[in-house]
């Protein structure tokens, strides 16, 4: 058991986080920030269908569980996790990698659990670590949006370990697997709040856009990468077939491309297109088929590469400018060329483009939805197609590396920035061109053919007509520095209201119970004490005083009576038996 507990992926990166201080102090920190993904990258291709199988308590524990839907998964949390490493070279502070490593070790754990005892464990290990990617910004609103990330994601931890209790009190049965939708009641539903949370679905969402944008420039590239994925897979293993998921996912996909077609800040515009990009997955998995669950899977894995890429190219500016707001950018293509081609290639990758991941990913679930006969679906999703090229296709690379010049001057970024990019890129364009590589994981076999004129002249048109209208619009779409008003209006009002309460009332109630405590308990307290000690003194202390004042005078009278002399023993032995016998002689 513990070899099988060893070689569990989690282990390394848990390993590797323990081990991060000695790394650095030996001077092989960036050796061992890319050794350990390469390792754990390598061993999921030996994991047995089954292992770390424990018996704690009672409880059947799996820490290990392994098919196909588990393996898409692993493999594209393992590619980011190296680049996402590589990425993050240049970062001195080992707290930093330390909080990534246990995050992604969480993220392991969670997609590898056989039951709940387990998954939850790993969950809140990831919510845990990754808000230490928010507070190492160190800047006033980074701590501030990492309390309320901390605070929402304690509340979802709440929703599903309550979930988990009464799926406990039901069956006894803590086995994470496939959930019925017509016996589903409160325990199923519990569990589904807690997985919808951290996938970001309105109206559970805003946390997100909240977050992302106040993470380090590294800390966000591994945060868009692993919570809402982690999300997405166990949704996909417990509630496919579920209706309202089709629709929350529909309603997600247009809700978070609305929002990042009028957004400024170039994180908070990636961040709602996480939502909405999530949203193809919620509506594949709502819709259960076979090819809608290949669709989730396969935009799951193209999703994490290019939204990670554009995110490191949105954070090598920021890095190198100090800027994310479009309006204060605009000219770099001349400063920084090589981080310019690479965040297009993203751009274009999460618009759908040929020749790009999500050109043969994202159709997977539009061609579900039409399969199903689901057109609404089908026409909600591909609107968001529509408002994805728009926002992060045209809009944004065009006001951060063309449009005005802004007279920002700036260097191009570090190498390793630039290399973990040419690797995000290559994953976008290699799976463009061959798909068969990504279908070949998929968790059913794959009858999908992306390359149809069909399905090429809708994408063109799309296209060409989006394009048309960004042009005749462009002086309507300049970002502005504006903050527009979300859901997280409330829980932003909802703290402010919290420290106000904790401030006021709660404050002043602790100083009423201290006075009170100070002129009334503390003379009752003395009070007592006296009691106590009168107590003390004229009850215990006369009781065994005089307890012990009679023996010593019993002793003294038993003393006396040692004569000596034996006829005086004789004596008093005779007249004791004459009163034995007289006893005896009466009764």
């Amino acid at each position: 058991m513990t070899a099988s507990l060893f070689v569990h992926p989690a282990s390394w990166f848990i390993l590797g986080a323990a081990l991060m201080p000695v790394a650095r102090r030996l001077g092989v920190m960036k050796v061992w920030l890319v050794l350990i993904p390469l390792i754990a990258l390598a061993r999921i291709h030996f994991l047995p269908e089954s292992f770390g199988l424990v018996e704690y308590l009672g409880f059947d524990l799996q820490f290990g569980r392994v098919d196909r839907l588990t393996f898409v998964f692993l493999h594209v949390f393992a590619l980011m996790a190296l680049m996402g490493s590589i990425f993050a070279l240049q970062v001195k502070e080992s707290g930093q990698h330390i909080a990534a490593f246990l995050y992604v070790a969480g993220s392991f754990g969670v997609t590898l659990a056989g039951d709940y005892l387990t998954l939850f464990i790993f969950w809140e290990l990831m919510a845990f670590a990754s808000t230490f990617l928010i507070w190492y910004r160190k800047k006033k609103r980074s701590i501030e949006a990492g309390y309320r990330y901390l605070l929402v994601h304690t509340a979802g931890g709440l929703a599903l370990l309550a979930g988990i209790f009464l799926l406990y009190h039901n069956g006894h049965d803590l086995s994470f697997g496939l959930f019925s939708q017509e016996g589903a009641g409160w325990a199923e539903y519990l569990v589904m709040i807690g997985f919808m949370l951290n996938a970001a679905v309105p109206p559970i969402h805003a946390w997100l856009p909240d977050a992302y944008p106040e993470a380090t420039v590294t800390g966000a590239v591994f945060m868009c990468a692993f919570t809402t994925k982690t999300a997405v897979y166990v949704l996909a293993r417990a509630f496919p077939g579920f209706e309202v998921l089709a629709i929350l996912g529909a309603i997600m996909a247009l809700y978070g491309v609305a929002y990042a077609v009028i957004e400024n800040d170039a994180r908070r515009i990636l961040a709602y297109h996480v939502v909405s990009q999530v949203g193809y997955m919620v509506c594949g998995i709502g819709i259960g088929t076979a090819m809608a669950i290949n669709g989730t899977a396969a935009h799951a894995y193209a999703h994490i590469v290019y939204k990670a890429l554009l995110f490191m190219g949105a954070g090598a500016v920021l890095e190198m400018t100090g800027r994310s707001k479009l309006s204060e950018l605009g000219g770099l293509y001349k400063y920084m060329p090589w981080t310019m081609f690479f965040t297009v290639i993203g751009g274009i990758a999460i618009s759908g483009f040929p020749l790009t991941s999500g050109f043969i990913s994202k159709s997977m679930i539009v061609a579900a939805a039409g399969e199903n006969h689901q057109i609404i679906l089908l026409v909600m999703l591909t609107l968001a197609g529509v408002g994805t090229f728009l926002s992060v296709g045209i809009k944004l690379p065009y006001f951060i590396w063309f449009g005005r010049d802004s007279g920002v001057q700036a260097k191009e970024a570090p190498w390793n920035m630039q290399l973990a990019m040419a690797m995000a890129a290559f994953v976008c364009i290699f799976l463009g061109v061959f798909p068969g590589a990504l279908y070949s994981m998929l968790p059913y076999p794959v009858e999908y053919h992306p390359y149809t004129a069909y399905h090429l002249s809708e994408t063109f048109q799309i296209f060409g007509f989006t394009g048309l209208g960004f042009y005749l619009m462009v002086k309507y779409l300049k970002p502005h520095d504006v903050s527009n008003l979300d859901l997280d209006w409330f829980y932003r009002k909802g703290s402010l209201r919290f420290l106000a309460f904790a401030a006021g009332p709660v404050v002043a109630a602790n100083e009423w119970v201290s006075n009170v405590y100070r002129s009334i308990g503390t003379r009752f307290t003395m009070a007592a004490a006296r009691a106590f000690s009168w107590f003390d003194k004229e009850g215990i202390d006369w009781t065994i005083d005089g307890a012990a004042r009679g023996v010593v005078d019993g002793g003294d009278r038993l003393r006396r009576l040692q004569t000596g002399r034996i006829q005086h023993y004789i004596g008093g032995a005779v007249l004791a038996l004459l009163a034995v016998l007289v006893v005896v002689i009466l009764i």
